[in-house]
């Protein structure tokens, strides 16, 4: 998995404790080792993991080594960016995209 610097790793075991009882709502990143674009926004992600620590978490999932996670939310393009508020998904979005783009999609969220 292409780790974002900053930004912490979930796997099919610890989503639930990291993801659904989250205070701030949550970014995951549904990524894999061998998608060019999650490499694309690796650096966005570890951007925003640190300006925004306030108002947002981000964290990455290796599809590729949690199914059952990846399964569940219907991922099927890498990255997914899927935003989740009290345990709940409430926004998705495939593809990377740039930091500022990306924020002005994530305001009505955070």
């Amino acid at each position: 998995m292409i780790k974002a610097e900053g930004v912490d790793e979930v796997t099919d075991e610890t989503f639930a404790d990291a993801v659904m009882g989250a205070a701030l709502p949550v970014l995951v990143e549904f990524t894999a080792d061998w998608c060019p674009p999650c490499r694309q926004i690796a650096p966005v992600l570890s951007a925003l993991a640190a300006e925004e620590a306030d108002r947002l978490k981000i964290v990455q999932l290796d599809v590729d080594t949690n199914p059952e996670t990846t399964t569940k939310y219907g991922v099927l393009s890498m990255p997914t960016l899927m935003v989740f508020v009290d345990g709940e998904p409430v926004k998705s979005m495939v593809g990377a995209r740039p930091k500022r783009r990306l924020l002005q999609e994530l305001e009505d969220v955070i």
